[in-house]
């Protein structure tokens, strides 16, 4: 929702600077105190991991000849009518690369849409995630039965050449600092999994990848903070049981828990564990944000873990808004046994079907229940 509180935005104005004034200005790591500001002038956020059903990525989102504006606004509305406030969305450095004023456009274009649904963004800049050789132009058609079958990494592979810095450099730097001072975005989730060994069975992945990442992590951080984004950074961890111990963190959970802003993981565990996670991650003084759960055959359902992120006020991104090309529905096990001529026993991941009638209504009145509990001023 954009900020209309004027109370609000004069604090904001004394803790983070005047637009006006201190535009693209470089910042340093925001105190615990300049975080919770934020965090509070912002209603709790709730929402989903974002794709259209006709996308089946990232890249497919957002090139020219593939974006979708209609069937996004009529996504964004269903999301709007669970009582949601923002989408996690994932952008790509090929899209800058082809064409970055473009890409601003149909971003631009997005977060205007996104706006008129009350929902602010997480926008995610790299991804470590599944496809590592990610090409432009025409994406493969979803491979039946797979779960997520044509997700692609950013950069993948070209995170090995050197030579390619620059051009991540060129995309941080002009991507964050286009939108640097927009209101309709909640925040940059600068690296999505960063050591994630990749997922699926691709054929292409990195040796010695989570070094080369952990070399390129800071930089992506300092080229953002280097804009001065009025919006928080963070990077989620996602790995380890719990994360109240620094003497147990990875090389890469050091980087991503002592640069972030506000604190962001992932869960797609049983609730008991979510909550000591949970426990654990409130002992750095920060606001948290899981912005990945629901996995509902492993555990983690809207029934049981959004109660419990509500009382300890983290707030809650799940993955997959609608079925669609992305086939997050299917389990994580069908890249073993495809799902082909039978159905999961319940839907793994997503809220809606295609046509926008609720997977589960129950869930839905659970999310749009607690949603008017936790933002009584953001309305039905």
């Amino acid at each position: 929702m954009i900020l209309r509180n004027s109370l609000a935005a004069a604090v904001l104005a004394l803790c983070f600077g005047s637009t006006s004034l201190h535009a693209n200005s470089p910042r340093e790591r925001w105190t615990e105190e300049q975080a919770w500001t934020y965090m509070r002038a912002n209603p709790w956020p709730v929402g989903s991991n974002f794709l259209p059903v006709d996308a089946i990525n990232e890249l497919e989102m957002f090139q020219r000849e593939t974006y979708n504006p209609a069937e996004i606004d009529k996504e964004f509305g269903w999301a709007e009518s669970a009582g949601m406030n923002t989408m996690r969305i994932f952008l790509h450095d090929l899209l800058w690369q082809q064409d970055a004023a473009g890409f601003k456009q149909r971003l631009d274009n997005l977060l205007t849409i996104a706006a008129r649904h009350h929902i602010k963004p997480v926008l995610v800049l790299f991804d470590s995630c599944w496809d590592p050789d990610p090409k432009l132009g025409p994406q493969h058609p979803p491979i039946p039965g797979i779960h997520n079958s044509g997700w692609v990494q950013s950069p993948g592979i070209a995170l090995a050449d050197s030579a390619n810095k620059p051009r991540f450099e060129a995309y941080v730097k002009g991507i964050v600092g286009a939108f640097a001072n927009d209101d309709r975005i909640l925040a940059w989730d600068v690296w999505n999994e960063p050591d994630n060994s990749g997922g699926g069975k691709y054929p292409n992945n990195l040796k010695d990848k989570t070094q080369l990442m952990n070399a390129l992590l800071p930089q992506v951080f300092v080229w953002a903070r280097s804009q001065g984004p009025k919006q928080p950074l963070t990077s989620g961890v996602w790995t380890h049981d719990s994360w109240d111990d620094s003497a147990n963190w990875s090389a890469t959970e050091k980087i991503q828990l002592t640069e972030s802003d506000i604190i962001s993981f992932h869960d797609y565990s049983w609730p008991e564990k979510f909550e000591s996670r949970v426990a654990g991650l409130e002992k750095l003084h920060r606001p948290l944000l899981c912005t990945e759960y629901m996995a509902r055959g492993a555990g983690s359902t809207i029934d049981t873990i959004l109660p419990i992120a509500a009382a300890h006020h983290v707030g809650m991104i799940n993955w997959g808004l609608v079925q669609g090309k992305m086939q997050t529905n299917l389990p994580w096990d069908s890249w073993q046994v495809p799902y082909v001529g039978r159905e999961p026993t319940v839907w793994f991941h997503d809220l809606f079907y295609p046509d926008g009638h609720p997977y589960r209504e129950r869930e839905i009145e659970i999310l749009r229940n607690t949603a008017r509990k936790m933002n009584p001023k953001q309305g039905s």
